[in-house]
């Protein structure tokens, strides 16, 4: 029999999560084991799920974390315990080893909207009474996975700094996690100094052990980060934090109004920010916000060596290709319907082609398309037709900039696979210390709808290097985490 605690609570207030076609409901506190634990119970949803023992062999999951208050006090990140915790019919839980939070999907094959029910999760609450006024949020994001495995870097192909394995123009085989020579002598990692313009990097390494190199299997977010989760990241930050974090500020878009799609709005002091397009990814965001942000949610920064295997998987790169697989690509601008709704479509896609959101294609209006468009909109779900990658990975061609950290500099190269711990400094920054603390270390792979077709292809690093300070409507990002 199921107990409700809500009267030995003085009050709970439960608060429902949507982004994109996620949606968390029906939270409550049940069993509870005073002083030490109480379990989380929630109904968990999303659409296109799928697990799969063939092929990519893959799934998607969920990545749930939970937050809370204490007599309407600043919101903190609970700790989850790998005990005591119940899952839905159907689903498999994965508690990572740091408490932060769970992976949670299919237990078998299949594919389809998927809706789970009753699930639980174990909070340690510690010193908290249980006589206090407690709010609850429960977060989750859409993740793939990635498993372990070799792939290559780079393509036959003529793409800006491309990887190569040096002195021939083949790609580059990684086999391990092990730590990667950089020179242009046989079966090392190397790229050239590009075109004029271009910033792929100082040719330097060697990039150490510790460096994500992808081999390791990790989770990817789905979709590029968008503008309702961001508010959702904003709102439970305190009045310092928000500041530092404000991308109505100067150092986003620098207005409440609507720019370039992104329809964050706040009044500054007031308690909550908010959008009218929740699933458009988020741009003007600027490195700083990224960081806290994936601090906050207990993931990491992708690196530019994870992404190329997010795009490609284990296949044999083929010269110039996309992150569907191939150089074939739609070129007639699409027209939308729906605007800035969670069902804004595509009227017109290509038919047998790649597509993408990018110069030739962006249509009206201007800027970033709903995450998981092309998906929707396809009329054949190949991978071709929807954009996606090898593993199910979607908008890595296009749409917004994929902000990835480099080896391409000595910062870079000194990142470490540390996540988030779910929380962030009082002044609103990241506290994780093996991240970049400047500009540089992180680079820019995957071109956006801004940009033209050289600029999007899966190896092209003409930015991979690239230095830049603040924010601008091309620039989005997505985070990961490496299997515990």
């Amino acid at each position: 029999m199921k107990t409700k605690f809500t009267l030995t609570l003085a009050m709970l207030f439960c608060f429902l999560t949507n982004a994109n076609n996620i949606t968390v409901s029906n939270i409550s506190l049940e069993n509870l084991n005073e002083p030490d634990w109480v379990q989380v119970e929630f109904d968990l949803s999303w659409e296109n799920s799928w697990r799969l023992s063939a092929g990519p062999s893959n799934w998607d999951a969920a990545w749930v974390f939970i937050k809370y208050r204490v007599n309407s006090g600043d919101w903190q990140h609970a700790q989850i315990a790998q005990t005591d915790f119940v899952p839905a019919s159907g689903s498999t839980i994965d508690i990572t080893k740091d408490g932060i939070g769970a992976f949670i999907y299919r237990d078998s094959d299949g594919s389809g909207d998927l809706n789970l029910q009753d699930i639980r999760l174990r909070w340690d609450y510690g010193s908290i009474d249980p006589n206090d006024i407690i709010d609850i949020q429960v977060f989750a994001i859409e993740m793939v996975y990635v498993p372990e495995g070799p792939f290559s870097l780079g393509t036959p192909g003529t793409e800006v700094g491309k990887f190569y394995s040096g002195p021939t123009n083949n790609p580059y085989r990684v086999e391990s996690e092990n730590a990667i020579t950089v020179n242009g002598t046989v079966g090392s990692l190397y790229y050239s100094i590009g075109i004029s313009g271009s910033r792929p990097g100082d040719q330097l390494g060697p990039i150490p052990a510790e460096f994500p190199k992808g081999f390791q299997s990790y989770y990817c977010m789905k979709y590029e980060m968008t503008q309702g989760q961001y508010v959702g990241f904003f709102n439970t930050l305190t009045s310092t934090q928000k500041t530092e974090n404000d991308i109505t500020g100067v150092n986003g878009k620098s207005q409440d109004t609507e720019l370039s799609r992104n329809t964050v709005s706040w009044e500054e002091g007031s308690a909550t920010a908010t959008t009218t397009s929740p699933d458009i990814p988020l741009n003007y965001v600027n490195n700083n916000i990224l960081y806290a942000y994936l601090d906050w949610s207990g993931l990491r920064p992708i690196t530019e060596l994870e992404y190329e295997k997010a795009c490609r998987g284990p296949i044999t790169p083929k010269a110039e290709e996309f992150a569907w697989g191939n150089s074939n690509i739609a070129n007639t601008p699409y027209n939308l319907i729906n605007l800035s709704q969670s069902n804004e479509l595509v009227t017109n896609p290509e038919i047998g082609t790649g597509n993408a959101y990018y110069s030739a294609t962006n249509g009206t209006p201007t800027g970033p398309k709903r995450v998981g468009i092309l998906a929707a909109s396809a009329v054949n779900k190949t991978r071709e037709e929807t954009g996606g990658s090898y593993y199910g990975i979607m908008e890595l061609t296009g749409n917004l900039y994929e902000r990835c950290i480099t080896v391409g500099n000595p910062p870079g190269r000194a990142f470490t696979s540390t996540h988030g711990d779910g929380e962030i400094l009082p002044n609103g920054l990241a506290n994780v210390t093996s991240w970049p603390t400047t500009n540089t270390g992180i680079g820019y792979r995957g071109g956006s709808y801004f940009n033209s077709i050289p600029y999007i292809r899966v190896s092209d690093r003409f930015d991979a290097a690239s230095s830049l300070a603040g924010a601008n409507n091309r620039l989005g990002f997505r985070g990961v985490r490496t299997e515990d």
